[in-house]
C-alpha cells in the first residue's frame, strides 16, 4: 500500500505547492505566518475529528513526536518564507531533494537497504528534479535577455533567494529521518499524524496571536482561499505521507518528494503554459523512476 500512500500524498501536495506559491506574494512580510495559520488550523481541525472518532491518543504522544514535528515544521515556515523571495519552479526542486537526503540518512544510519533497481529509480528522480530546475532557470534567464529585463535581486543574487529553500531541503531531510526512527521503533502512524496536526494547530494559535493581536493585521477570508486550499492539500497529503513513510520509509521518501515535477503540470495546465521538449523529457524519466519503484 505504500506505493499508492505515496501517490496521493504526491497528488494533494502538489495542489499545496501551487495555492502555497499564489498565496505567497512578495509584499506581504507576514505571508509565511497567515500560511501556517490556515495549514495548521485545517490540520487541527482533522485531527480534533480523528479524537472524537475516538482515535486514542495523549499528550505525551505530542512530546514523543516533537522531534519530527518541530522539523517539519519549521522547514514548512522556512519554505513559506521563501516562496516570497524564489520562483515556485526554482524552489519547489530544491526543497523536494530532502527525499534524497532523507534515503542517505536512512541507508547510513537505519541500515535500510534498497535493491539495484530502487536506487537506480532513486538517482533517476533526484536527475528529474534537480534537472527540472535547471532547465526553468535557464528558460528564464533566456526569456530576461531577449527582452533586456534586469532580473530582480529578491529572485537571482540574493542569498535569502537560495538560502531558504535550502534550510527547507536540509531540515525537512532530517525531519523525515527522524520520522522513520520514530514511526518504526516508538509510535504508530496514527498517532504521530495527529500529534503533528496538534503541534502545527498550536503553531497556528500562536501565529494567529502574532499576527492578529499584537500586529494588527486584519485577515479577509476571500483573499486568502489559496491559503486554505493549500491547507487542505496539505492535510490530506500528510494523512497519506505518514503511512507510506512508515511503512517503507527509504523508497517512500525520495519518491514522494518528486511531487515537485506534478506541480509544474499543474501550474502549466492550470496557468495554461506549454511545457519545452526537454521538461518533457525530463519529467518522462522521473516518472520512469516512479512506475519502477511501484513494481518494485
Amino acid at each position: 500500500m505504500w506505493f499508492w500512500y505515496s501517490l496521493i500524498a504526491i497528488l494533494f501536495w502538489s495542489g499545496s505547492d501551487l495555492f502555497s506559491k499564489m498565496g505567497s506574494p512578495s509584499e506581504d512580510i507576514y505571508s509565511h505566518w497567515k500560511m501556517v495559520m490556515a495549514v495548521g488550523g485545517i490540520m487541527g481541525l482533522h485531527a480534533i475529528v480523528l479524537l472524537i472518532g475516538g482515535q486514542p491518543f495523549s499528550l505525551q504522544d505530542m512530546v514523543t513526536y516533537l522531534p519530527a514535528s518541530g522539523l517539519y515544521i519549521l522547514s514548512m515556515i522556512l519554505g513559506y518564507v521563501g516562496l516570497r523571495y524564489i520562483m515556485l519552479s526554482v524552489s519547489t526542486p530544491i526543497c523536494n531533494s530532502s527525499g534524497a537526503v532523507a534515503a542517505l540518512l536512512c541507508f547510513f544510519f537505519l541500515h535500510e537497504r534498497m535493491t539495484s533497481l530502487q536506487f537506480f529509480a532513486v538517482c533517476l528522480i533526484t536527475f528529474g528534479v534537480f534537472a527540472l530546475s535547471v532547465i526553468e532557470k535557464q528558460k528564464e534567464d533566456a526569456m530576461r535577455a531577449a527582452q533586456g529585463v534586469t532580473p530582480d535581486p529578491r529572485y537571482t543574487k540574493s542569498f535569502i533567494a537560495v538560502a531558504f529553500p535550502l534550510l527547507y531541503c536540509a531540515i525537512d531531510g532530517l525531519g523525515t529521518f527522524v520520522d522513520a526512527l520514530l514511526l518504526d521503533t516508538v509510535i504508530a502512524e496514527e498517532v504521530a499524524n495527529i500529534a503533528y496536526e496538534l503541534t502545527f494547530l498550536a503553531m497556528a494559535i500562536f501565529a494567529f496571536i502574532y499576527v492578529v493581536i499584537i500586529k494588527k493585521q486584519k485577515i479577509r477570508l476571500r483573499q486568502e482561499r489559496p491559503k486554505l486550499l493549500a491547507g487542505v492539500c496539505e492535510a490530506a497529503g500528510q494523512f497519506a505521507y505518514i503511512f507510506a513513510l512508515g511503512d517503507n520509509a527509504i523508497v517512500a521518501a525520495p519518491l514522494i518528494s518528486s511531487y515537485c515535477i506534478v506541480s509544474l503540470l499543474w501550474a502549466r495546465v492550470l496557468l495554461k503554459e506549454k511545457l519545452t521538449f526537454k521538461q518533457y523529457l525530463v519529467i518522462a524519466i522521473a516518472a520512469v523512476g516512479i512506475i519502477i519503484m511501484g513494481m518494485e
